[in-house]
């Protein structure tokens, strides 16, 4: 974490990527983070510029159309998410310009990616007392079929700690020129339109 840092201003010429946690607005905070791709000594890293979130009560539909203006402020007009809420997201990005599209990777594969930019001191977070308590309340499990999961204490929150991770790996993905996170989805025909436009042509990817 750079200390005192609590965000950065978006810069022309940079490209940004963005990932949100959504929410119905009822228990969960609805959260955005935006990133870049950075390159030191040939190693590719990634630098959090945002992350923000609403705590419930809020109405979704106002959260969004914030959240959209945040990420066309920064010059991004594709967001990353999970499938919560089925089709809502997707319909409610869209029709304010942002495309929405499903992370191929799900939560414990997006924060096995993310923690060796932690350990190899890859990436930089912004300073958020908020952000620092959930990252260092996660805990990782390994379960009985073998696999992994990550994921947060009982009665806790890793709202924030989701979009910083999903946003942060996709930057990293995005400087190597690795674009298969943002596999989506099918989308409608001006969203995919949007799509092919800023990554070119993806194949639609469907994650049980």
């Amino acid at each position: 974490m750079v200390p005192g840092r609590a965000s950065l201003p978006p810069v022309s010429d940079t490209a940004y990527v963005a990932f949100v946690d959504p929410s119905g607005g009822a228990q969960d905070a609805m959260t955005l983070a935006i990133a870049h791709a950075e390159t030191t000594d040939g190693d590719v890293g990634a630098v959090l510029d945002l992350a923000t979130a609403r705590t419930p009560p809020f109405s979704p539909e106002s959260v969004v159309k914030e959240f959209c203006g945040i990420l066309k402020g920064y010059g991004v007009h594709t967001v990353v998410g999970d499938r919560y809420g089925g089709e809502w997201p997707r319909e409610a990005f869209g029709k304010r310009g942002v495309a929405y599209m499903v992370s191929e990777r799900i939560k414990s594969e997006i924060y096995a990616e993310f923690l060796p930019l932690i350990t190899s001191q890859r990436c930089d977070l912004l300073d958020l007392p908020e952000l620092r308590a959930q990252l260092t309340a996660l805990e990782r499990r390994r379960r009985a079929s073998g696999r992994d999961v990550v994921d947060h204490l009982p009665g806790a929150h890793d709202d924030l700690a989701n979009a910083v991770a999903g946003a942060l790996v996709l930057a990293a993905l995005r400087g190597t020129g690795d674009t298969g996170v943002l596999a989506c989805e099918r989308q409608p025909s001006d969203l995919q339109a949007t799509m092919i436009h800023e990554f070119g042509p993806i194949e639609p990817y469907f994650h049980e």
